[in-house]
């Protein structure tokens, strides 16, 4: 055997290589590499591995490890040879290690770029995705040290091995050799890679919010004996509630012995109880909540909601106390929903689960819900319970140090009974995969999001993630660009939310207004006109309109192929006795179900004043309604590579079409609004939201002639060569003509600019470029800034460059301070703006508006998430409000917004190409009739910022 050489000093312990992943059953482990410490570990690890598992490994009996093998297996150099272990309470269950070798398999060191790999994993745990997920980590620790192909020998028997292998998605090859199948895999990730990560993801990420939900017995830890408390109301909540599990009451101060408390066991500790419980509510003091959490993790707890307050919302020395906290659950497996939380509820009937501090369990309904506040979890539940909708399941996740709403999203996404998501975040830790989440769910069925903090630049306290620093419209742009509804205040969010969950989306945005009340219809005609939609002259009732009257009108609009949606107004009508009726909304709830029963599946929204008794009758009908399908047909989902389900992923059931084509069945909840506004604002969300879902299904794609066009290696190469060997982590910004060669590279020409440091070199430059010139400052206070004089345009000839060099000079300072440049004019256009920049939490953002005013002191700007598409490039000029200022206002000539797209796209590639580019602002682009002209462009290099999107599967650390 080769002798092993020494660690050297520069291969120090790498500990960006330690993971926590959560598993395909829903626990989580620690991946982190082997050291010189594990020996003890590794021997007991393999003395818990079958003989038959073994053999797999060695290809023969082996029944237990010398002690050179011992060496072998934990004495690594980090580079050539590594080996990595998952962790649950510390002890080994799985390992993978690979050696690099050379051409004929034996030892090599860089550049070498071939590794050998092998697995074990104990039996006990195999089946969880331990394999899968370390195979995931350890090929990015050989891609980063260089490494481009694994091979493996694997013995025919060994069907789960090579299972593990075939499944990866990585590109392989196969053969059989000597008895054993050998396997080549190259670690490039793909696209078909990348899907089956994400897939494992999203089942593992899914099935450990379930395991929360849907447990078979809770603990609550720091039940009084007393009434009150938070402890004592918990499992008061639990038990009023009916759950359907064993509920067990736990505190180290209960006398010993067997004790019930409210009915329910009472136990010292969990040691005490006989079986093993699913879910542990703890209520105790900050302090004493590591022992508890011990106490879960030793007799096989699965998940936490932590209740106790004093962690990361009371500085810094809490929020090392709530880091430490959930790294000491993780290590045991379990997932937390807390700390600080207000708790967690399922109304499934086989659940009927309460763990929170809410009072009232709420019905049974079709809204799932998130809120990072426990005070507006509050209020939300109260106002879905005033107007009689009910929830699939709620989570208050208080400063959600680790279950976050990437995970409801994630469990949202397949739940069968949930059609509506509703999340209110105060932070998102990860907003590149919240938007990839969020498309992928929204492709199914709506989300809806009010986001909190959102001008503060800071997060809330308890809040350890990530500040990113693009502004609030940003966000608000890259949300909707992934299908998620966006709105300013909760109250707004249940109005969405009960119209989604309760109502078939529109085909379009022509709306239908009727009822009793012409003042009414004209306020929701207004209304309808001021968001965007469509509408239909209003149809007046009269007051005297009887509720037969109302049905017989509702039937006639939904029947009417020119309407996509209904908005019923209504008021108190007048009685045979010339008296208003109040109080009789059961007979008119009644008629406007009749009328939607009966008619083509088209949404409804009520509008009423003082009607007593109508929203409940309304809202009574089917509030646990069994999962329904829309009309919006979804055999068609966007892209793996866009977050949407991909063919290796199932579509959950409710999600589309009625099986075997039957028509959707109507639901029977109509939701009623006491303002014209707010029901109408709800229909314009309906109608952008399904109009993305039709959208969506078909995705757009990137031109082909981008491949052709773009020199992808010869702009690496620049790029390297411009930033250096050692580059400035602060980065760099590019010189004019190292940025024309680096864009160029991309097919996006820059008009050349020479520098006139005195009136002759600007003649000379105009002489080599051409007349007529532009004369311009580019000095950073008055670039771009022709209000200022700034800028000379249409010099025809040397004199009229002569005499407005000297006024430049003569009004704005010397040539030195001012730094002139000459450029040839471009043909007269619109000046526009395109930009990309990195944020370190959202990942690249393309960004395009009007030069000037509009985008400057109007923030008339569009954003998209890069990469872009060819549909995301069109709709990204669509979407500024000065945009008809491109397509003719007023008699102009359209500009070519097709040349304009295809910069959007090729700037796009780059940025997404090459992470390196920091930053890129075109300014001006001067978009004429036909083509375009970028007259200045700024570029910004620093070394790449980590990907954790595009790495191998991780929950964060905050």
């Amino acid at each position: 055997m080769e002798p092993e050489p020494e660690l050297s000093p520069h291969h120090a312990y790498p500990d960006h290589w330690e993971a926590d992943v959560v598993l395909r059953d829903g626990g989580t482990a620690r991946i982190r590499p082997i050291t010189t410490d594990d020996a003890e570990r590794l021997v007991s690890f393999y003395e818990q591995v079958s003989d038959e598992s073994k053999y797999y490994r060695f290809f023969a009996p082996y029944p237990r490890l010398s002690d050179r093998d011992v060496h072998r297996f934990t004495h690594h150099d980090y580079v050539d040879r590594v080996g990595l272990a998952v962790t649950i309470g510390g002890e080994f269950i799985g390992t993978v290690r690979f050696d690099r070798i050379n051409g004929q398999g034996r030892p090599a060191s860089a550049p070498a770029d071939e590794a050998e790999v092998a697995f074990l994993v104990q039996d006990a745990h195999q089946g969880r995705g331990v394999a899968s997920a370390l195979l995931e980590h350890i090929a990015a620790v050989a891609r980063e040290r260089g490494i481009r192909r694994f091979a493996a020998e694997v013995l025919p028997a060994n069907n789960k091995m090579i299972k593990v292998f075939r499944d990866a998605g990585y590109t392989q090859r196969r053969s059989f050799e000597d008895g054993s199948v050998h396997l080549t895999l190259d670690l490039e990730p793909t696209e078909k890679s990348l899907a089956v990560q994400r897939g494992r993801e999203q089942r593992a990420e899914a099935r450990s919010v379930q395991r929360l939900l849907a447990p078979g017995s809770v603990a609550v830890i720091g039940t009084g004996r007393t009434p009150g408390g938070v402890g004592r109301t918990v499992l008061r909540n639990l038990l009023a509630a009916g759950f359907t599990g064993r509920t067990y009451a736990v505190n180290r101060a209960f006398d010993e012995g067997p004790a019930t408390l409210d009915g329910v066991p009472a136990h010292r500790s969990l040691g005490e109880i006989d079986e093993r419980v699913d879910l542990a509510v703890i209520a105790v003091p900050a302090h004493r909540v590591p022992e508890a959490v011990a106490d879960c993790g030793e007799h096989g707890v699965q998940g936490l909601v932590v209740l106790s307050a004093g962690y990361a919302e009371r500085g810094s020395a809490g929020r090392e106390l709530q880091r430490e906290l959930v790294r000491q659950a993780r290590s045991y497996g379990m997932r937390i929903i807390g700390p600080n939380a207000f708790g967690i509820i399922n109304t499934a009937e086989s659940v009927r689960l309460n763990a929170s501090l809410a009072p009232e369990s709420p019905a049974r309904g079709r809204i799932g819900l998130f809120t990072q506040s426990g005070a507006i979890g509050i209020a939300l539940l109260s106002g879905l319970h005033r107007r009689g909708a009910g929830l699939s399941s709620f989570i208050s996740a208080g400063n959600r140090a680790d279950v976050s709403g990437n995970d409801f999203l994630q469990y949202s996404f397949e739940d069968p009974d949930t059609d509506v998501a509703l999340l209110y975040l105060e932070s998102l830790g990860n907003p590149r995969k919240f938007t990839r989440l969020a498309r992928r769910t929204a492709a199914l069925k709506p989300v809806v999001v009010v986001k909190g903090a959102r001008h503060s630049g800071t997060n809330p306290p308890g809040h350890a993630v990530p500040v990113s620093r693009i502004p609030d419209a940003t966000v608000s742009a890259l949300m909707r660009q992934a299908g998620v509804i966006r709105v300013d205040t909760v109250t707004e969010m249940v109005d969405a939310g009960l119209l989604l969950a309760g109502q078939p989306l529109p085909a379009g945005p022509r709306v239908a207004i009727l009822g009793n009340s012409e003042s009414l219809g004209l306020l929701t005609y207004d209304a309808c006109l001021a968001e965007g939609l469509r509408p239909r002259p209003p149809i007046d009732l009269t007051t005297a309109a009887s509720p037969q009257d109302f049905k017989d009108a509702l039937a006639e609009a939904l029947a009417d192929g020119s309407c996509d949606a209904v908005i019923v107004t209504a008021i108190p009508w007048v009685g045979e006795n010339g008296e208003a009726e109040t109080g009789d909304g059961e007979v008119l709830a009644a008629a406007l179900h009749g009328a939607a029963a009966g008619s083509p599946a088209k949404p409804v929204a009520v509008v009423h004043v003082e009607i007593g008794g109508l929203a409940e009758a309304l809202a009574a009908a089917s509030s646990t309604a069994a999962p329904r399908t829309r009309p919006t047909t979804l055999a068609a989902q966007p892209s793996g590579a866009s977050g949407a389900p991909t063919p290796t992923e199932t579509a959950p059931q409710g999600a589309g079409e009625a099986e075997g084509g039957e028509p959707p069945v109507r639901p029977g909840r109509i939701p009623a609004y006491p303002a014209a506004e707010r029901a109408v604002r709800a229909m314009a969300e309906a109608v952008k939201y399904a109009q993305w879902r039709r959208q969506a299904a078909t995705p757009g794609k990137v031109p082909e002639f981008l491949d052709e066009t773009t020199d992808e290696p010869g702009a690496a190469a620049l790029i390297d060569t411009l930033l250096g060997p050692t580059p400035d982590p602060r980065g760099r910004t590019l010189a004019h003509d190292e940025a024309r060669e680096l864009l160029g590279r991309y097919g996006i020409p820059v008009r050349p600019t020479l520098p006139a440091p005195d009136p002759g070199a600007a003649v000379a430059a105009a002489a080599r470029l051409g007349y007529p010139v532009a004369l311009k400052t580019t000095a950073p206070h008055l670039r771009h800034r022709a209000d200022l004089g700034g800028v000379r345009l249409d010099l025809a000839d040397e004199d009229a460059l002569r005499r407005a060099y000297g006024e430049f000079t003569e009004l704005l300072g010397k040539p030195a301070e001012l730094l002139p440049v000459v450029q040839s004019m471009a043909p007269r256009g619109v000046d526009t703006v395109v930009r990309a920049s990195i944020d370190a939490a959202a990942g690249a953002v393309l960004s395009f508006g009007l030069a000037g005013a509009p985008s400057e002191l109007l923030g008339d700007t569009g954003h998209r998430l890069v990469p872009v598409t060819d549909r995301d490039a069109a709709e990204l000029i669509r979407s500024i409000k000065a945009a008809p200022v491109l397509f003719g206002w007023r008699g102009s000539a359209p500009v070519d917004t097709p040349a304009l797209e295809e910069l959007l796209l090729r700037l796009s590639r780059l940025v997404d190409d090459h992470p390196e580019v920091v930053s890129v602002a075109l300014e001006p682009v001067v978009v004429a009739p036909h083509g375009l002209t970028v007259l200045g462009a700024s570029v910004r290099l620093a070394p790449p910022p980590p990907r954790g999107d595009l790495g191998p599967r991780r929950l964060p650390n905050y």
